[in-house]
């Protein structure tokens, strides 16, 4: 099977990974650490908000089930784009909105994404969705790997919401 990856950040990883799991066309996902500029990253380091790295996931996709482009639209639905550092009760550096991209073209087609986001007009501000080059991924410790499958209960502040996107039809 032919696949692709996607470097995504939008709060906090457990809510993201587990909406992200459900998109049809995602082979895999794994949370970790992306965009800081401390070796080794890992939670206890990361949550200091002193890195530069923000809590972020690894999603592996089939491209003939599931575009990038798409995916970015399922991206924006699942976080609010427009809160700086913050996710619902999430604040800090390490839970910023930010795509990081692995070629020209995934930073060309994230920011057409971006665009018509923005034009949408389904969110009160403009969004602050950093688009920044992928350098290096810190997969977290396993304990946070599928979080909200091993506690279905546990915290999370994402959920789906609907953008009025021909891209959600």
């Amino acid at each position: 099977m032919n696949t692709q990856t996607a470097y995504l950040a939008g709060g906090c990883f457990w809510g993201m990974e587990e909406l992200v799991r459900q998109i049809p066309g995602v082979v895999a996902t794994e949370v970790g650490y992306t965009g800081g500029t401390t070796p080794d990253a890992n939670y206890e380091t990361v949550k200091t908000g002193r890195t530069g790295h923000a809590e972020s996931l690894k999603i592996v996709f089939n491209p003939s089930q599931l575009s990038y482009r798409h995916l970015l639209f399922e991206f924006f639905r699942m976080h609010n784009p427009t809160t700086r550092n913050q996710q619902g009760n999430d604040i800090g550096t390490q839970y910023r909105s930010a795509i990081f991209y692995l070629n020209e073209s995934q930073q060309q087609t994230a920011r057409q994404v971006i665009q018509d986001v923005d034009a949408c007009g389904e969110w009160p501000s403009k969004i602050v969705t950093e688009l920044v080059p992928f350098k290096e991924f810190f997969r977290a410790e396993e304990y946070h790997q599928k979080y909200l499958v091993k506690h279905p209960h546990g915290y999370t502040c994402h959920y789906v919401r609907y953008l009025g996107l021909a891209e959600e039809k």
